[in-house]
């Protein structure tokens, strides 16, 4: 091998270590690079949470959710309500003579008043029913908050992706030029140099393809956040590694406490119990209290003690609850559905424990993922091609081998990105199902992302909400 060949090689390898470096870079930093991205401790995701905000204000199905609630709301103020004096007029077609008169008309004015709690039962039932219905806003909520953190950190894998994907195309396109040259000074064979043309057409397909994934993952967290798909959406700069600073203990325990639907089939069951206390004031009469008055002209002979006097009569009257069958018929209707809901809610919290555990060893393994790649098969993978390429030059590996150097270290950095978002997903999915954010650490810095708790007040209660 001649000088010129030689020096040559040493280009090759101090070009190829170099786009090795930087492709390792856009690819997220690895464990030996944090140091050099002192930045990376404050990041943060400025256009996370704005879509997040946008999506919040937007969402059809939260407005939904509030205008049920208000309506609620109403229902309750109804429900405390007493029932409307009841007003009536009798016109004597016959006047009744009596001692002191003939009476003319008759007016009478009455009050029903139901049983002593029996209001109070009612409004409290409504209230509590209206409760669970505002719990359903934050469940909506929780629910876009996870639609949008999904699309977002499955657009952001597809943008790095696509960068690290051309990186190793820059990298191909120069072995590429390198073998054409040693295949001409008859250095290597036409086999190699056709090799690493196949390789290089098979990843202009593979970056084809994540190009083309971009547009529906677009539309995809446009649609999230309420917005056209086609509205232009800026590709993320980086995929942060969220680190939950909760325990699995400490997550585990929030379910029963933070799950929207857990919180609203018990405030629901509660509410069906108070439905059967209701009920069984059934068994009381309602007392109706009233006045009469009765408009008498003079009488038409004599003039009598008292004449044409008008009587003012006070009257009682209460139902008689007789049919027995029917009130305690009620009553176990409103047992048993506070029965049905206790025991949907048991299922509830079994069917949601296990998707919240199925998530946190998603979210565990992908964080195990991430580091594996970063602190062991990333660094080995580029020490890997730095070798092939000192053995290339030499004449001790072939092409074959750089490709092979190459592909590995291609599937590491996109194994390594893929691990990255899936954290960052699964991490939404266990706050969708607590309903609550879950306090984390952008590579060891405090990072706040919106929550249900952007959606509230100081006092934890929807903005605007009736007290």
């Amino acid at each position: 091998m001649g000088p010129g060949s030689i020096l040559a090689g040493r280009g090759l390898i101090a070009y190829v270590q170099g786009l090795v470096f930087g492709v390792l870079l856009l690819a997220g930093g690895i464990g030996w690079a944090e140091e050099a991205a002192s930045s990376e401790a404050s990041f943060g995701m400025p256009d996370l949470n704005g879509y997040i905000e946008a999506a919040l204000l937007a969402n059809g199905e939260i407005h939904a959710a509030e205008e049920n609630w208000r309506a609620a709301v109403q229902r309750a103020e109804q429900a405390g309500a007493p029932p409307d004096p009841r007003f009536s007029y009798g016109y004597y077609v016959t006047p009744v003579e009596t001692r002191v008169g003939p009476q003319r008309h008759r007016f009478a004015l009455a009050q029903t008043f139901p049983w002593f709690g029996r209001l109070s039962l009612k409004e409290r039932q409504a209230v509590l029913e209206a409760e669970a219905v505002r719990i359903r806003i934050e469940e909506a909520q929780a629910n876009v908050i996870r639609r949008v953190k999904d699309a977002y950190f499955e657009y952001a894998y597809a943008g790095r992706a696509i960068a690290v994907a051309r990186g190793n195309i820059e990298l191909l396109r120069y072995l590429e030029r390198v073998t054409e040259d040693r295949y001409k000074a008859g250095l290597s064979s036409y086999a190699q140099f056709l090799r690493i043309q196949v390789e290089l057409a098979r990843l202009e397909d593979r970056l084809r393809s994540l190009e083309d994934l971009l547009l529906p993952l677009q539309a995809r967290l446009n649609a999230a956040m309420s917005r056209p798909s086609t509205d232009p959406l800026p590709l993320p700069d980086e995929i942060p590694i969220l680190i939950a600073d909760r325990t699995d203990a400490e997550i585990a325990a929030a379910l029963a406490e933070g799950n929207p639907e857990l919180r609203a089939l018990q405030i629901r069951a509660e509410a069906a119990s108070t439905g059967a206390d209701f009920a069984r004031k059934g068994f009381f009469p309602d007392v109706t209290l009233g006045l009469e008055f009765i408009q008498t002209d003079k009488a038409r002979v004599g003039n009598p003690d008292r004449n044409g006097d008008d009587p003012l009569v006070a009257t009682v009257s209460f139902n008689i609850p007789l049919w027995f069958d029917a009130r305690k018929a009620a009553v176990e209707e409103a047992r048993s559905r506070a029965a049905s809901l206790k025991r949907q809610n048991t299922g509830a919290y079994d069917r949601l424990s296990a998707a919240l555990q199925l998530a946190l060893f998603k979210y565990r393994d992908a964080g195990r993922r991430i580091s594996l790649f970063r602190n062991s098969l990333l660094p080995k993978a580029e020490q890997g091609m730095a070798a092939t390429l000192d053995a290339f030059q030499t004449g001790g590996q072939s092409v074959l081998d750089l490709i092979d150097a190459e592909r590995t270290l291609l599937e590491f950095q996109l194994s390594y990105l893929r691990a990255v978002a899936d954290q960052g997903q699964y991490l939404a999915e266990m706050e969708s199902l607590l309903g609550q954010e879950i306090p984390c650490r952008v590579q060891g810095a405090p990072v706040h992302l919106p929550g249900l708790e952007r959606a509230k007040d100081g006092d934890g209660q929807p903005a605007g909400s009736v007290r």
